[in-house]
């Protein structure tokens, strides 16, 4: 199982406000059946990591397809393979510890 963290910013657009890109981006995902979280930051997309670099493309290419001019995309991914890793579990972790 893979974690990766996107954050899709359409840059250029008629306003300072995205919600309705980011929206349009969520769509996507919720389309492709992969569980995700959204943050105020970006969001996490659970998947196999081949999953998840294909679904990076296609939610970069969200805002085009919704008028943007340009867009900065910025990708993380752990892809953990010596065991099966579920969402939030990493969280978890940490927190037992403070």
């Amino acid at each position: 199982m893979a974690f990766m963290e996107i954050s899709v910013v359409p840059v250029g657009t008629a306003s300072t406000g995205v919600s309705r890109y980011v929206a349009e981006v969520i769509k996507t995902v919720e389309g492709l059946g992969l569980q995700y979280t959204l943050h105020d930051m970006g969001t996490t997309v659970t998947g196999e990591a081949s999953q998840l670099w294909a679904a990076a493309r296609l939610l970069h290419e969200s805002p085009f397809a919704n008028g943007a001019k340009r867009v900065y995309t910025v990708v993380k991914m752990d892809d953990r393979r010596d065991r099966d890793v579920k969402p939030g579990e990493k969280t978890e972790s940490v927190k037992a510890l403070l």
